[in-house]
């Protein structure tokens, strides 16, 4: 049986903040390996500037080399549009293994619109990352006024495999601004490239 964080996301494209924090949370969190989900098409989002689904899961299979993270293409695999279908998916393909679910700040205060985020809550612990230009909003989003009950503190963090369904962490993590729109806006091809963008150079929030 292993620990994974799973870490879903556009990876459009992905870069060295995804690989940041998703080594600093398997530190924290004790666990054997981030999976990346990454998502054929998020509801929530915009079809516009989005690059094709290849190139995205391109960029995060270079970006997660010689590290402790697999990125998948489980969603497009499975045929599941959802976050609650791509759970109930993954844990019958691999029951085996213990999932808590890994989310920036920003996920947390628009969680109140994903379709039966209740239900994605009592199914596995969730750890909320911090990001710089999201410091301190979640815990004022609409969703934690119901998920504050189960909030735990993150000096437990390590043991999150005790924990039951509802439960919900923050983590303090050290910062790596880099944005995903930054590099889009420094350069809107960069699906053409298979190397992606410069990110030594667009390093800033956006």
């Amino acid at each position: 049986m292993a620990r994974i964080g799973l870490l879903g996301g556009s990876f459009n494209p992905a870069h060295r903040g995804h690989r940041h924090i998703s080594l600093e949370a398997r530190r924290a969190l004790g666990l054997d390996e981030v999976w990346w989900l990454v998502s054929p098409g998020n509801p929530l989002k915009p079809k516009k500037g989005m690059a094709p689904y290849d190139a995205r899961l391109a960029s995060a299979r270079k970006m997660a080399r010689r590290a402790p993270i697999r990125a998948m293409d489980f969603e497009a695999r499975a045929g599941t549009r959802y976050t609650i279908d791509t759970l109930h998916a993954l844990f019958r393909r691999y029951p085996q293994h213990d999932f808590i679910w890994l989310v920036g700040e920003d996920i947390i205060a628009e969680f109140d619109r994903w379709k039966d985020w209740r239900a994605i809550a009592r199914m596995l612990p969730i750890a909320v990352m911090t990001r710089p230009s999201y410091s301190g909003g979640a815990r004022a989003a609409r969703a934690m006024g119901w998920l504050r009950h189960f909030v735990r503190s993150d000096n437990h963090a390590k043991h999150w495999t005790d924990w039951k369904a509802p439960a919900i962490t923050f983590l303090t993590l050290a910062p790596d601004p880099t944005s995903a729109t930054a590099l889009r806006a420094r350069q809107p091809d960069w699906h053409q490239h298979i190397d992606g963008p410069d990110e030594a150079t667009a390093r800033q929030r956006s």
